[in-house]
């Protein structure tokens, strides 16, 4: 794990608006820099960044959060990828990984295997020029030059030690661990042999490992159709999409990224003018494909063979992405007449025939009824309450509320029984999944304005003026919402931590669950300008009602202590109450900004 030392320190040397500007256009707006949103289309800027508290916010789609985080969002990367992006920025470099055991990683001798991959890519793409049966086998299939060099397409040559014309030394240990050679019993050759080559390139557009595929018909060709690198220290096929570096401006451009089977695929799309299609890599769709790509766009489509076995890769691609789905998100699946692949709908059929496809793709929700609905015997009362049991386990999995009340509605209505009925039996209630009642449940979302809670004042202030929570006394902090829980670990925090506070300080609390709610705090701040002055005076206007409440509880305790004793009048009038009211805080000098 990256130390959090390391990534505060990292996050002191770097300028947001450095990282940020030259991916978003952005202009001087007061203290604060403002452009179009890139994570949603807008015509009016409301993507603001604050170069003071190293924060970017929009106001337009709610994104908000520091660089690393921004570079997640913005090109996909994951969190040691993000990190380690930013600290080449800034002439800074990694540290080494330690794993969970908290034993250190031994270093690893030898050569960059960054720079062994980006080698062999070379040798293979050298090789593509010099072997006429590949070059005739990629025109044969009606791919382009220009194609072949976007992607870097190559060719592994037939023999076993292909690549001892491209490493001095082919016994180097380095080259097994990068998985381009094979030890087997003391012998060693390539693991891909007479294959054409498909790079494989991560979001900062380096080599990690390889796909092949074998030139079919000829010479008796063995072996799968694709064959892939093995997961090695770059490579995890769980987590990368084939075609993802060079699809991004387009994703970007569409809004919509399309997943499909194959490396061919991809690239006949792209040379066609679909050029936002991305492919999983021999392997199932995983919860980290989905996460990374609807941080790329709003809609994906899964666009997948109509035969037996696509319909099961997209089942499951359904089951992966409920976890991850969001209500302003959509996912959406394409099938394919049983005789096309991508690849050959969109060479007989071309680009707009292809588009239309996509905009005739079918909503998560309409594929997932449909399937429910075509495994049971509707006309049956056992076939409708099979219905219901089917979906349970789907819905309590689906992470968009919103979408969790329409499907609840549908399946009521199929099943014939009214929808308050159906959320009884699936185990939801008001559209939110109910917990296992060993769970703990999340604190409940707060519909107030969060200025009306003395302890979300009192947070924001110590965001925006960290040397105020000096001035907090904790044990006057209610420990019953999440505002206050937040606000005392917060404020401890930061009187330990004086000398040293990161930029924005909630970047110190990424891994709580109260983080959400500082980052809205936070960027509350870009909104409203606030001064030093001003935060001091919501800070004490907000002390002075939280220890007035305070001070109203004790009382309310002592009351209900000495009922029996004739003191609820006597105390009730020393403590200015009327008819068991309380005080009416104290909202003077806090500042009065809503949140």
């Amino acid at each position: 794990m990256i130390p959090d030392s390391f990534k505060q320190d990292l996050l002191n040397r770097v300028d947001i608006v450095d990282v940020i500007s030259p991916r978003v256009a952005l202009k001087k707006s007061g203290a604060n820099w403002v452009g179009l949103c890139p994570f949603h289309g807008e015509k009016t800027p409301s993507f603001s960044v604050s170069p003071a508290k190293q924060f970017y916010h929009c106001f337009g789609c709610g994104v908000h959060g520091n660089a690393i985080g921004f570079l997640m969002e913005y090109a996909g990367l994951g969190y040691v990828e993000a990190m380690k992006e930013l600290a080449e920025s800034v002439g800074m470099k990694l540290p080494d990984l330690q794993p969970r055991g908290g034993q250190p990683r031994p270093e690893r001798e030898g050569p960059d295997l960054y720079e062994l991959l980006k080698r062999a890519a070379r040798f293979y793409h050298e090789q593509l020029k010099a072997s006429p049966r590949a070059i005739d086998y990629l025109k044969g299939r009606g791919l382009s030059g220009q194609t072949a060099a976007r992607y870097h397409l190559g060719y592994a040559p037939v023999g076993w030690q292909g690549l001892g014309a491209a490493f001095e030394r082919y016994d180097d240990k380095a080259l097994v661990e990068c998985g381009l050679v094979v030890e087997n019993e003391g012998k060693r050759y390539d693991r891909l042999r007479d294959r054409v080559m498909f790079p494989i390139l991560n979001q900062r557009g380096l080599v990690i490992g390889f796909g092949g595929r074998v030139i079919s018909g000829e010479d008796g060709a063995a072996g799968p159709k694709y064959m892939n690198s093995p997961e090695t220290p770059l490579f995890e096929k769980g987590r990368e999409l084939y075609g993802l570096p060079q699809a991004r401006d387009a994703i970007r451009a569409a809004n919509r990224v399309v997943v499909v089977e194959g490396y061919m695929d991809v690239v006949m799309l792209a040379q066609h003018g679909v050029q936002n299609a991305v492919a999983t890599l021999g392997t199932a769709t995983t919860p980290t494909h989905v996460q990374k790509l609807l941080r790329q766009a709003d809609e994906i489509v899964f666009c997948f063979d109509g035969d037996a076995a696509g319909r099961r890769a997209a089942w499951h691609a359904l089951e992966v992405g409920l976890e991850t789905l969001a209500d302003h998100k959509t996912v959406r699946f394409l099938f394919l007449p049983a005789e096309h692949d991508p690849d050959s709908y969109v060479r007989e059929f071309g680009h707009a025939a292809f588009e239309a496809k996509l905009d005739e793709s079918e909503p998560l929700s309409s594929y997932l009824l449909r399937e429910l609905k075509g495994r049971v015997d509707l006309g049956s009362l056992e076939g409708r309450s099979k219905l219901l049991a089917e979906a349970k386990p789907l819905l309590k999995r689906l992470a968009a509320p919103g979408l969790r009340v329409q499907l609840v509605k549908a399946l009521a209505l199929a099943a014939g029984i009214e929808p308050v009925e159906a959320a009884r039996l699936l185990d939801v209630r008001d559209g939110v999944a109910a917990r296992p009642s060993g769970d703990r449940p999340a604190p409940a979302r707060q519909d107030r304005a969060p200025m009306r809670c003395n302890e979300a004042t009192l947070l924001r202030a110590i965001l925006g003026a960290p040397e105020l929570a000096a001035g907090l006394n904790v044990e006057r902090v209610r420990t019953d919402t999440a505002e206050g829980d937040a606000l005392r670990t917060v404020a401890d925090w930061v009187a330990g931590h004086a000398k040293a506070l990161p930029r924005p300080l909630s970047t110190a609390f990424e891994d709580q669950p109260f983080y959400p709610l500082l980052a809205r705090l936070e960027a509350t701040l870009l909104e409203f300008k606030l001064e030093p002055e001003d935060f001091r005076a919501e800070f004490e206007g907000a002390v002075r009602n939280l220890d007035r409440e305070a001070k109203v509880r004790e009382i309310n305790e002592m009351l209900a202590r000495n009922e029996r004793q004739g003191l609820p009048e006597r105390l009730r009038e020393k403590a200015g109450l009327r008819d068991g009211a309380a005080p009416a805080p104290d909202l003077a000098g806090s500042g009065g900004t809503p949140i």
